[in-house]
């Protein structure tokens, strides 16, 4: 199924190698291909191929990044695992909905990639890396044991992804979905707007960066909530540059 091909799994900075060959098994037995890591301690190592068994293909392809941003730059939709409440709130999704979605926005867009977060054993993902997805996705688990191994975390996830992937094969009795005219964002273009957002904002005086507050966490979530299309990032950049022209003129 060539719409999972354009899936991307991110383990950030996973701490014991075996996890990184069992993720590596798990996506290859839900139909998933792309397994890229951030900042691992051991990798390669002789344990992960150990723990990849048959998914050797997918362990030897897998792409190694020194930041999330890195691993993410070229994606159009952002996903990142979480088990904590945060003091912000972020649209929050459970594995079967994240599934649906992106499933949905694969199919509507050829062009389009998704990434899918998993953070380190011991602390999982941190609160910035939670501020550069879209939406957060949550496994429930028996609250007297909440911890699920990474590899399994990633076998839920990627069981989500195989099933809906299954249950939407083309149909020729049915119609073409709508496309969107431009194709969205990337990762890159949206941290490309939010540094420019920034110095625009201190350069105003709007925002203070000695003492910046939540400001800029609650613009870019609600950025990512929209989630613009490439043609509204460059209008909201030329929009900057303007504001920025007049503000730096005689007073």
């Amino acid at each position: 199924m060539q719409v999972l091909d354009r899936i991307r799994v991110v383990l950030v900075e996973p701490s014991h190698p075996g996890n990184i060959g069992g993720a590596a098994r798990a996506l290859k037995v839900m139909g998933l291909s792309q397994l890229a890591v951030v900042n691992p301690r051991r990798f390669p190592d002789p344990q992960a191929e150990w723990r990849a068994a048959g998914a050797q293909d997918v362990l030897e392809t897998t792409t190694v990044h020194e930041s999330v941003v890195d691993a993410i730059s070229d994606c159009h939709w952002v996903v990142g695992t979480s088990t904590r409440q945060r003091r912000i709130p972020w649209p929050m999704k459970s594995a079967e909905e994240i599934a649906h979605e992106a499933i949905a926005r694969l199919s509507r867009d050829p062009d389009s990639r998704i990434a899918i977060l998993f953070g380190c054993e011991t602390s999982g993902l941190t609160n910035d890396e939670l501020q550069k997805c879209h939406c957060h996705l949550q496994i429930p688990a028996h609250p007297d044991y909440p911890s699920l191994n990474l590899a399994m975390a990633v076998q839920v996830v990627g069981y989500e992804l195989f099933k809906r992937a299954i249950a939407t094969q083309p149909d020729a009795r049915q119609p073409e979905p709508a496309t969107w005219d431009r194709p969205p964002a990337t990762a890159r273009q949206i941290e490309g707007l939010m540094t420019h957002l920034e110095s625009v904002l201190i350069a105003s005086e709007f925002l203070d960066p000695a003492n910046p507050g939540q400001s800029l966490t609650r613009l870019r979530r609600l950025i990512n909530r929209v989630q613009p299309d490439e043609t509204e990032v460059q209008m909201l950049r030329g929009v900057l540059n303007q504001l920025s022209k007049a503000n730096s003129g005689p007073k």
